[in-house]
Order: C-alpha cells, then structure tokens, then sequence
C-alpha cells in the first residue's frame, strides 16, 4: 500500500506571530472500512489511515483518530496560531503500521 499513499499538503510561506492559519492536508488512501466483500464474496480487510496529527514548531496543535466511515482520500483543513517560526510536520498513521510524514517551514513575517 505504501506506494499508492501520497500525503499533500498546503501551508502559507509565512504568517504574523500569534496570527491563526488556515491548514490543509489531503491524503490518497482507498479507507477500506471491512465491511466490503470482493467480487468473489471475501470481505476486503481494513486499512484506514486510523489517526492525523500536526505538530507547529514541535507543539502539538491537532491529534485526531480517524474511523472507518472517513472517506477515501481523506481531506483535512484545519487552523493553527503560529507563534514562532518553525516547521509544520504532519503525520498519518496507517492500520498496516505505516507512518506518513510531511514537512513545511514557516515563518514569521
């Protein structure tokens, strides 16, 4: 599955201290909930993205756990007070034990 997940993301370059920012972040995954059956009638396992977070210059903003009724490609927007200049990391974490990160630099303009 690693393959087929690519994690985007879209922050501004810079922000004013203390100015709230809007964050978006999609993600390709087919979100397989195991309730769905194949074509030959074998239920198809689940692989969810099962939990999102956001760290602002190593502060935590936003940990979410995801279930199975998220949709596939799973898109999240969400704002943060920037505080300082730092990076923005993102991180999804997948049933199969996966770990998908992305990185964004801000700063303060």
């Amino acid at each position: 599955m690693a393959n087929d997940v690519k994690p985007r993301v879209r922050v501004p370059k810079s922000a004013k201290a203390g100015e709230s920012i809007v964050l978006k972040t999609l993600i390709s995954h087919p979100m397989e909930t195991g309730l769905r059956k194949d074509s030959s009638g074998a239920v198809i396992p689940r692989a969810i993205i099962n939990r999102f977070t956001c760290e602002v210059a190593g502060k935590m903003v936003l940990d979410m756990t995801l279930e199975p009724a998220i949709s596939t490609n799973p898109y999240i927007e969400f704002e943060a007070v920037i505080e300082e200049a730092g990076d923005i990391k993102f991180t999804w974490y997948d049933d199969d034990g996966s770990v998908y990160e992305d990185v964004k630099p801000i700063t303060i303009a």
